[in-house]
């Protein structure tokens, strides 16, 4: 993974901890969140408070993460808001972490000036031991406070201020006067500067969790489903009226039309259609040369193409039918029917604006996985898993591709290929929805869950 590291493409915008006093904060809180503390006197943080070297000096890469369910986090600044999120288990988790350090933001910033702020995404479940606890997932809090417990401290001191101002004889309880001295010592003048923190609660209902290989849950529409990368039957039974996984290609394509969750990218708005399916023809060239142990190493965009032409009849039936699809678009050809059977129906898809759009989107790169640069936008925790697999000449080309069509402007790059509605890095925090529609009929016919 070094080529991604040195370029950025991995573990980029952490935040580094080196001076003494982050240091003693974050063992602090890691003490007061794990009971346990690291050596290091220099390493780096996603915006949870998460280090991969840490992480590597205990072994233990879910050490804010136990049993990938809630996860923990340590605050030493508001700058880790624009950090990622590593060794991410549910999609919304990075966008609620975010929305919580820029609505609180001027609060954070006073309590991390003295402290870290230590905390967890509370799930409505404590164990995703088994598929059917992901359908119990509803509702996700946050709790957070300093190590030294401020915030607590100010809730109390601001219930004795009440007291005093209440009580007749307030003026001449002396235990009563000397309590909120004490905590007025730790907290300041909660009357003039209340530091509370807003109670923020997220509904769960669309998300995908890294949990049982991959599943996305559609609780918040008209037609509701769970897809799963992995095998449906290992899922069970669900209450929840369509369980599909990757081979039910049909079902998955009727769920996208019914629920009007995808487009054509030919027809979409305000993106070159024509341009993004020569780029995804690219892609699966490349995937192709090295399937054929063709040396990438330095190609370019026209070497890649002048592969494509001299290689025409070995490429695969993907890039064949989008070249079809890019005539009808720049030449008026024929309107080439490509079924949901086929390799490359869901390559010629993007989501449509709606509030499950960036969910959408990271459903469709891991069903068009060679598509790349989809893939790592989108859902990183599936390239960086297919990546692995890959020849070293295959790395080399998508790693330079990547450094030099999207990093240098990720906003210019996301905009060409989404549009006015390009994605963040990560899932938004859903939206809260108006009633659960898991009971709702769909339209699929005689699809059993689980089966």
């Amino acid at each position: 993974m070094h080529r991604l590291i040195q370029r950025g493409l991995m573990f980029g915008n952490l935040i580094e901890v080196a001076s003494p006093v982050l240091v003693e904060r974050y063992n602090r809180a890691l003490k007061h969140l794990t009971g346990k503390t690291t050596n290091l006197t220099d390493f780096h943080i996603d915006i949870s408070g998460y280090s991969p070297e840490i992480g590597d000096e205990l072994d233990d890469h879910l050490y804010l993460n136990h049993g990938g369910c809630n996860r923990q986090f340590i605050l030493l600044t508001t700058d880790q808001k624009s950090a990622p999120l590593l060794n991410i288990k549910f999609s919304t988790s990075r966008d609620i972490l975010r929305h919580f350090i820029e609505e609180n933001e001027p609060q954070l910033f006073a309590l991390t000036a003295r402290d870290a702020v230590a905390g967890e995404l509370v799930n409505s479940v404590f164990s995703v031991s088994q598929p059917s606890n992901l359908m119990d997932i509803r509702k996700v809090t946050i709790e957070a406070d300093t190590t030294e417990g401020t915030l607590r401290d100010a809730e109390k001191l601001g219930a004795l201020a009440d007291r005093f101002k209440q009580e007749e004889d307030g003026w001449f309880d002396d235990v009563l006067i000397a309590d909120m001295i004490t905590l007025a010592k730790r907290t300041g003048d909660v009357t003039r500067n209340p530091v509370t923190l807003k109670h923020m609660a997220f509904d769960q209902q669309d998300y995908w969790t890294a949990h049982f290989g991959g599943v996305y849950l559609f609780r918040g529409l008209a037609h509701p489903a769970v897809i799963t990368a992995g095998d449906k039957a290992e899922l069970g039974k669900l209450p929840i009226k369509y369980t599909f996984d990757f081979k039910d290609r049909n079902q998955i394509a009727k769920f996208l039309d019914y629920n009007d969750l995808a487009e054509p990218i030919v027809k979409a708005r305000g993106v070159d259609g024509a341009a993004i399916l020569r780029q995804k023809m690219d892609f699966i060239v490349v995937d192709a040369a090295q399937e054929a142990g063709v040396d990438l190493t330095g190609a370019t965009r026209s070497d890649i193409r002048r592969l494509a032409r001299n290689h025409a009849e070995q490429l695969p039936p993907e890039y064949h039918e989008l070249r079809k699809m890019v005539d009808w678009a720049e030449s008026d050809g024929k309107w080439p029917k490509i079924t949901s059977d086929h390799p490359a129906y869901f390559y010629t898809l993007r989501a449509t604006a709606t509030d499950q759009r960036d969910l959408v989107n990271m459903l469709l790169a891991e069903l068009a996985p060679k598509d790349i640069r989809q893939l790592f936008i989108c859902h990183k925790e599936v390239f960086y898993r297919l990546y692995q697999g890959w020849s070293d000449t295959k790395k080399s080309f998508v790693a330079d591709f990547l450094e030099r069509e999207y990093q240098v402007d990720k906003a210019g790059a996301r905009e060409a290929l989404f549009g006015f509605d390009a994605p963040l890095e990560m899932p938004r925090v859903m939206r809260r929805a108006s009633e659960d529609m898991i009971s709702r009929v769909g339209p699929w016919g005689a699809v059993k869950s689980g089966r």
